[in-house]
């Protein structure tokens, strides 16, 4: 696989000019959504894996339709919960608007998993033998622009002399490898910012019935989520976030749910005045 050399790209003031990108066509989607802008609270909701669209100009990239229907394409649930969440808590969000298959903008560039060839038994055949042009023209595409509004969001959180919270909403597959996952939900988070993640672990253990991961099933310590440390942890900004597993946002009522379930749980952790504090450790990213 060629080494990708990052791109010289727009600036984030000018996320017009992404979207001029002959990869995209007229029946295409925006490279990302806007959702809730009006939203007063200075928090911001981020959903990476929150589409399964493919530029049509890709064909799928190979795949039987089927296949982008499962999450290889995209974090099953993810969009609605961070949707519903955003009103409820009143704060924005900003979702990805094409599936991880085309770049997944929580990865670096340079990372070989960006431009995946591989999906849970999957061959995607559309991302072999990528050139560098190639991942020049995603990344300006699809990947950028979502980055671009993340960064004028919580900019102007900061312009206004608030704190910004960045909140990273993600799902994850019931069974991995063959290996059933017993978790409901999982608080990513690393070392260097305890600030919510911490009181958040606490007060979701609280409902007994629930199973918690600490950084399971995945890892969010450093270098772990891209999202979250190209946007948070580089500015010591307070952060954290969450997997819930796919099976319970299958349905307008699991969604609900999870959507009372985290708004309950934020309203008191960011309540606190400790959770938008100075960091105590270095974000020395």
């Amino acid at each position: 696989m060629p080494v990708f050399d990052p791109p010289s790209l727009p600036s984030a003031a000018s996320p017009p000019e992404f979207a001029a990108s002959p990869l995209l066509g007229a029946d295409d989607p925006p490279a990302y959504e806007l959702h809730h802008p009006t939203g007063r609270r200075p928090w911001l909701l981020v959903c990476d894996h929150a589409s399964r669209a493919i530029p049509a100009s890709l064909h799928r990239l190979g795949l039987p339709i089927e296949a982008t229907w499962r999450h290889i394409a995209y974090d099953i649930g993810a969009a609605e919960l961070a949707r519903a969440l955003a009103r409820w808590l009143d704060a924005p969000a900003v979702l990805a608007g094409y599936s991880r298959l085309v770049v997944d903008c929580n990865r670096r560039l340079e990372d070989a998993t960006a431009f995946t060839l591989h999906g849970d038994g999957h061959r995607i055949a559309g991302n072999e033998n990528l050139d560098n042009a190639e991942r020049v023209r995603r990344a300006a595409a699809c990947y950028e622009p979502y980055h671009a509004a993340i960064t004028t969001r919580l900019d102007a959180i900061e312009a206004r002399g608030e704190v910004p919270v960045l909140i990273a909403i993600h799902s994850f597959t019931p069974v991995f490898g063959g290996q059933a996952r017993p978790w409901h939900v999982g608080v990513l988070w690393d070392e260097r910012d305890d600030r919510i993640a911490r009181p958040l672990l606490a007060h979701l253990r609280g409902e007994r019935s629930l199973v918690v991961g600490d950084n399971q099933p995945y890892s969010g310590r450093y270098p772990g989520d891209y999202t979250v440390w190209r946007h948070a942890g580089e500015r010591a900004r307070p952060t954290v976030c969450l997997e819930i597993r796919q099976d319970l946002l299958l349905t307008p009522a699991g969604i609900l749910e999870w959507t009372l379930r985290l708004a309950a749980a934020f309203e008191t952790v960011l309540a606190d005045p400790a959770t938008h504090a100075a960091c105590k450790r270095e974000a020395d990213v």
